[in-house]
């Protein structure tokens, strides 16, 4: 009994911790416009290039494609960013950080007018592509044509939709004009979803040809580049080696002469691999259960853990379309509304059943803390109470809510309507956390009728892009399918925003679509125009709390865990400053290891 307690007292104190981060890092930024949110970045440590030898990183899930414009999980962004850069970086205070730019715009440096309808950029004068070629501000306006052609089917189209022109007014000043003033002009050309292609190599792959032409899928496995790297080889699926960019604007950098990025294999064994064995240097995303993830920090002795803030949720995603594989061609389309989860009665029974302080305090620990809702830090949640709220399990009351609406227990148990058998098909990435996480849901959802059959699906093709891959994130050829993801910036509206109903994830989108649910909500797509319309930080910020309640009251979402970030890093790697508003790789230039 003490030992539950003192386990419970430090996953409080963990969530503690980290609240304190996440206060400092959002409070001040949720409104970059306002304060302007250029920080000057601390001075680097003068290390000499290529003065390292091999930078090793592990990714328990191996990327599929370079291009991130066309991408769809994190393992392809992070890759693809030693390689391809947005204009300016988002560090960990939510500060914008300049990359190809000499300065962050602001009202008082004359960058940002007309209320953040007009935000002009000034591209530093000694960037070029890894090819040798100037980096101009040709590329800027051509990235923006790429994606804001929808037959592109960009994944972030999200960040370019809303802008009226891109105009290049001389080689290295770029002037976005929005439709509309904006309390967040930062919005296209940055962090993760910002990156840059060159236009010479991409220039015939607008449109359709994006995905088809030969030209261009061999341009969206070898990207050029204004990065510290350059590609050498990639097996998608396996792994990436880079090798340094000569032609990289800072002439003390990168440390390493080269980088391989190795994918595949699982959480646990590449925690092992970078706290006890030291066969990597770094290692992304330690989901891994929290006493074996402990067992290996204390027991390691090569590398450290590595713990920062991000606005990241474990969640379940429902379908809101038939995906019967009778339906062939048309599964998963708009006019299909799938036959028992658009009942909100069903959603309601399914969210009540679940017992999110089980799965978090038993598989997460200090790594991840329960919550219902998808904004819980500040500035939009403030306490520990605040984001706990709701999250209680009430089997009585899921039950009350099938009968309610017609299911009737059959003689095995299962619930039936019309018929119809209360079956879900539960999917999720192969993970034993994740699988740990299914059983004990589909123990749940049994005790109030509901039968669940789970499925696994490899890492590197659910979270993969191709459009003819029935298994991954964007098909969603399941009933229910879990996973992570989280605003890329403070100021929420964003990602709220990329589930209205004109994002949803189709055929004629080739699957790309954020709004994989395929969730259609007029009340949740009116107030999205509207905030994205707002220049008040405390309105946008309201705006964004009434868009987390109609996720939650129209359960279409049921978030389960709010989770920091676990990476794990060598004892003798240095210089990494990990950010929760971007890549995980945003600032891969400066790391080093001890001489």
């Amino acid at each position: 009994m003490q030992r539950h307690r003192n386990r419970r007292t430090l996953h409080l104190l963990g969530l503690l911790t980290i609240l304190s981060l996440l206060i400092g890092a959002c409070a001040g930024p949720a409104a970059p416009a306002a304060s302007g949110p250029g920080a000057p970045a601390a001075e680097p440590v003068r290390v000499g290039r290529g003065v390292g030898d091999t930078l090793r990183i592990l990714y328990w899930q191996a990327p599929t494609i370079l291009n991130t414009h066309l991408a769809t999980g994190t393992k392809d962004f992070d890759a693809s960013r030693l390689i391809l850069e947005p204009l300016a970086a988002i560090g960990p205070d939510g500060s914008y950080v300049p990359l190809l730019v000499e300065e962050i715009p602001t009202v008082a440096n004359g960058g940002v007018e007309d209320n953040g309808r007009i935000i002009t950029w000034k591209l530093r004068k000694d960037v070029k592509w890894s090819d040798g070629t100037d980096f101009t501000a040709e590329d800027v306006v051509f990235t923006w044509q790429y994606c804001a052609d929808p037959k592109t089917a960009c994944t972030t189209a999200t960040y370019f939709v809303d802008i009226e022109n891109v105009e290049a007014i001389d080689p290295h000043t770029v002037r976005v004009t929005w439709k509309t003033p904006r309390a967040n002009p930062y919005f296209a050309f940055t962090s993760t979803n910002g990156r840059i292609i060159q236009k010479a190599q991409f220039a015939n792959c607008i449109g359709e040809a994006a995905s088809t032409a030969e030209e261009c899928q061999k341009a969206n496995l070898a990207p050029i580049g204004t990065g510290p790297y350059k590609l050498v080889e990639f097996k998608p699926g396996d792994v990436v080696t880079y090798e340094i960019n000569e032609h990289y604007r800072d002439p003390d950098k990168p440390f390493y002469k080269n980088v391989i990025f190795k994918g595949g294999g699982d959480a646990t064994s590449a925690a092992r691999a970078v706290l006890q064995t030291g066969d990597t240097d770094w290692a992304w995303n330690l989901q891994v259960e929290a006493a074996v993830l402990q067992q290996l920090a204390e027991q390691g002795g090569a590398g450290d853990l590595v713990i920062y803030n991000t606005a990241n949720v474990e969640r379940l995603l429902i379908n809101f379309t038939n995906v019967d594989p009778a339906l062939g061609d048309e599964r998963g389309q708009l006019n299909h509304p799938h036959p028992f989860l658009t009942d909100i009665n069903v959603r309601k029974a399914l969210r009540a059943a679940i017992d999110n302080r089980t799965i978090a305090e038993q598989l997460y620990g200090p790594a991840g803390f329960p919550t219902c809702h998808l904004l819980w830090y500040p500035p939009y949640r403030s306490g520990i109470e605040e984001f706990y709220s709701g999250c209680e399990q009430d089997l009585d009351e899921a039950n009350r809510l099938l009968d309610e609406a017609g299911w009737v227990r059959g003689p095995d148990g299962v619930r039936v309507k019309d018929g119809m058998r209360l079956s879900l098909l539960f999917q999720t990435s192969v993970n034993p956390l994740r699988q740990k996480t299914q059983e004990l849901i589909k123990q749940w959802w049994a005790e109030i009728g509901v039968e669940t059959e789970l499925k696994s699906v490899d890492a590197s093709v659910f979270f993969g892009s191709d459009a003819g891959n029935p298994d991954n994130i964007g098909h969603f050829f399941a009933d229910i399918q879990m996973y992570t993801t989280g605003a890329s910036e403070p100021d929420a509206i964003t990602h709220l925003c990329q589930w209205v109903s004109s994002e949803a994830s189709q055929r004629e989108n080739e699957w790309r679509g954020n709004n994989n649910m395929r969730w259609q909500n007029a009340e949740f797509d009116a107030i999205c125009e509207q905030a994205r319309a707002s220049l008040d930080p405390e309105e946008r910020r309201q705006y964004a709390l009434r868009l987390n309640d109609i996720i939650n009251e129209d359960v279409a979402m049921i978030p389960l865990v709010a989770r920091p970030r676990v990476a794990g890093a060598a004892k003798t790697l240095k210089g990494y400053n990990p950010s929760g508003w971007d890549s995980e790789m945003w600032d891969v230039a400066n790391w080093y290891s001890e001489r």
